[in-house]
């Protein structure tokens, strides 16, 4: 891996060194980005009922019938064209509008994570009626990138811009892998760039990369027996589960440091007087490197094979999941940290202080400034940064691709949590989304009137896969596991 990065780094300064003909950009443009950013203000009270709406479906992956059909009639209600169920997903869909390239696409998601149940207030209390909840903001990021979609579809009507634009609606990013499945359907083969976004505690350009993950479900199968009257009768899948768990475990010491294995039991049997003949456990594996993660995925399945033989039980296993890690592009970086600096952030009012303080007194940790919200992070490249994955890794390996986190969490809000939930129930969530939808809109717009910047991204793009990439997807040819949180 250290050899790829020094090559790639070498790529990287080469590129740089290649002059390039300076395209002028248009006199027009920072009066159509003015409009813009006008355009999508004047339609806030809209965009932050759809987010909330979707806030309280809370809907999970594969299963967000109501947050996808909400986001589809909005775009057809504006003209787009919506092809649903895409790629074998029943909630997936492309929305276009306008025609030729270039074609800019821009990645919506919807999905929510199990468990996180939560109101928009600043202590942890459930929500009754739900048990999930938008612990990663994802009824924000689907609304945002409908707004920037809708607003470069404005400006086409407008005819102050040409080309095509598409919205793509990504189910289950949140371990589903949707749009691995989008990607391995072509849906992207006619896609000159992509944009997208995340929520989080800060504004800043994507500029970390992602993890590489492969996960799957193992099951253990057994046969049951009366645990205390005939327990010799019997074989514990649970056994089988809990051998597997101990030898991943012991595995830890003897792979990558930047490596990470996570796992929950989610089937352990049903009553301690009955030897379970069936249990299941979860696994995710992650590291920078595909090919680690390919590795490491192999010793996971050969320690589930050893412990079915040591536990006398059968085991089979389904991959779930599989995601790249993220090909950056510092062309296409570069042009959305000009136009997140040009939105800039946003300041609390003194309730949303209030709400900001109560939140980041429940954190045990010594929390950031409170005022960061309003900032802008400079654009700086951290190495060994990455920390989590996304299926977004696919989507950058086949088109060239960027993003940016906006401030829809009070600064030092960890992800996937409480507290993450309850801010993207309030106006601080709504406001930091309105953020991400200018500065995406501004990325849209400077890439369909300035061609200069596509080539320099494809340019880019293509030296840093290196000639002779193929592409194989690390969930191979499976079909949509539209059942993987049930």
């Amino acid at each position: 891996m250290r050899k790829f990065l020094f090559f790639l780094s070498i790529g990287f300064a080469v590129f740089a060194c290649i002059p390039v003909r300076a395209q002028k950009p248009p006199k027009n443009l920072q009066k159509t980005k003015t409009e813009a950013m006008a355009g999508i203000g004047g339609q806030y009270d809209k965009y932050k009922g759809i987010a909330l709406q979707i806030w309280e479906y809370a809907e999970l992956g594969y299963k967000e019938v109501k947050s996808s059909a909400l986001l589809q009639q909005t775009l057809k209600d504006k003209g787009f064209a919506v092809e649903a169920g895409v790629a074998g997903i029943p909630t997936a869909f492309v929305a276009s509008y306008g025609s030729g390239h270039p074609v800019i696409g821009i990645l919506a998601e919807f999905d929510a994570l199990p468990g996180l149940s939560q109101r928009a207030v600043a202590e942890k209390k459930p929500a009754e009626g739900r048990t999930s909840g938008h612990g990663c903001g994802h009824h924000l990021f689907g609304t945002a990138s409908v707004a920037a979609g809708i607003e470069i579809k404005e400006l086409m009507d407008k005819g102050l811009l040409k080309g095509t634009v598409k919205v793509y609606g990504c189910p289950a990013e949140e371990g589903g892998s949707g749009k691995v499945y989008m990607v391995r359907e072509g849906l992207f083969n006619d896609v000159d760039a992509v944009i997208h976004w995340h929520p989080g505690d800060r504004n800043a350009t994507a500029y970390d990369g992602a993890l590489a993950n492969k996960s799957a479900k193992f099951r253990f199968y057994g046969l049951a027996a009366h645990a205390s009257a005939s327990p010799e009768r019997g074989r514990s899948a649970l056994d089988g589960v809990e051998a597997m768990d101990n030898m991943v475990n012991m595995m830890r010491e003897h792979i990558p440091s930047d490596a990470r294995i996570h796992y929950v039991i989610t089937n352990g049997g049903k009553a301690p007087n009955v030897v379970p003949d069936f249990a299941e456990v979860y696994y995710y594996s992650r590291h920078p490197s595909r090919e680690t993660v390919k590795e490491i995925f192999e010793r996971i399945r050969k320690a589930a094979e050893g412990a079915a033989t040591g536990t006398e039980t059968k085991m089979d296993f389904e991959i779930i999941g599989g995601t790249y890690d993220l090909l950056l592009n510092t062309s296409l970086a570069r042009l959305m940290q000009a136009n997140l600096e040009q939105v800039g952030g946003f300041g609390y009012t003194d309730a949303e202080k209030t709400f900001g303080e109560l939140i980041q007194a429940t954190f045990g940790f010594k929390p950031p400034d409170i005022a960061d919200a309003a900032r802008v992070a400079p654009l700086k490249k951290m190495e060994n940064a990455a920390i989590g994955s996304t299926d977004v890794g696919d989507v950058s390996w086949n088109v060239p691709t960027v993003g940016l986190s906006a401030a829809t969490w009070v600064p030092g809000t960890p992800m996937h949590s409480w507290q993450a939930v309850a801010c993207g129930g309030t106006e601080i969530g709504t406001k930091g989304m309105m953020v991400a939808a200018k500065a995406m809109a501004l990325t849209a717009i400077d890439l369909f009137m300035v061609p200069a910047n596509i080539t320099a991204a494809k340019a880019e793009f293509d030296a840093s896969r290196g000639a002779g990439f193929q592409y194989v997807p690390l969930l191979g040819d499976r079909q949509p596991a539209l059942n993987y949180r049930d």
